[in-house]
């Protein structure tokens, strides 16, 4: 195992968990097998064995690894479902570690009054695109973003959001925060249980009005400014979601 290259913002644990979390998802540690030691770990990241401990603690707490007093740690057998902890904006755009998105609608400018709307747009005009996201091949999510239009013109460049059916690793914004002046700081979520629209289901491979779990999220800079609204629907059979609650 080699340390990946720092990204900006995560701490040394944050990367860790990470890694690990790629090379779970890869089986690279199939189910039972013993992961590297603490010592081993630290060793190989030149970092303490307090961090090491601290990105275990977030691996169990996901249930993808299990602890064994005076054994090791091991990888957790695994449903088929994708499964990630969302806590901070960081962790959504490390949704691009370990799956890949496919273009379902381009890039493109259009008008939508109710995006507009929850954007606080001064026009009704916004970029608008749409993909898939798949784990192992395996589609589990379908989301729509709206950006405002200046937003949208910094991606414009990007080949990968202009031909229907590109497939990539990043997420929208992991590349927007390369791109603004201020870095996205914050997310406002809602969670609902939804029917299946019928674009929706198609993408997905499952029935119209197949009961998803739908999430939108609006995305906000460290200067207040709204710069991205992502509605995202979510096939139960293939995904769990989940969040650690502090106190």
């Amino acid at each position: 195992m080699a340390a990946n290259k720092p990204v900006r913002g995560r701490s040394a644990y944050q990367q860790l968990a990470d890694d690990l979390r790629t090379d779970l998802a890869g089986d690279r540690y199939p189910k039972g097998v013993r992961l590297p030691t603490e010592a081993e770990l630290a060793e190989t990241y030149q970092v303490s064995r307090q961090t090491v401990r601290r990105a275990f603690h977030d691996l169990v707490a996901e249930g993808l690894v299990y602890r064994v007093p005076g054994r090791g740690t091991f990888a957790a057998p695994r449903d088929g479902r994708y499964l990630r902890r969302f806590g901070s904006v960081d962790d959504l755009m490390g949704l691009s570690l370990d799956t890949t998105m496919q273009l379902s609608s381009p890039l493109r400018r259009r008008v939508d009054i109710d995006a507009a709307g929850r954007l606080r747009l001064d026009s009704d005009m916004v970029h608008t695109l749409a993909f898939r996201r798949f784990h192992d091949d395996v589609p589990f999510c379908h989301t729509t973003v709206w950006l405002p239009p200046d937003v949208g013109e910094t991606l414009a460049g990007v080949g990968q959001l202009t031909e229907t059916g590109a497939r990539s690793t990043f997420t929208i914004i992991g590349l927007l925060d390369d791109r603004l002046d201020s870095p996205i700081t914050e997310a406002e979520q809602s969670i609902t249980v939804a029917p299946a629209p019928d674009a929706v289901a198609e993408e997905l491979a499952c029935e119209p009005h197949h009961p998803l779990l739908r999430i939108d999220r609006l995305y906000t800079t460290s200067e207040g400014r709204r710069v991205e609204l992502a509605i995202s629907y979510f096939l139960p059979e293939q995904y769990s979601y989940r969040v650690r609650l502090r106190r």
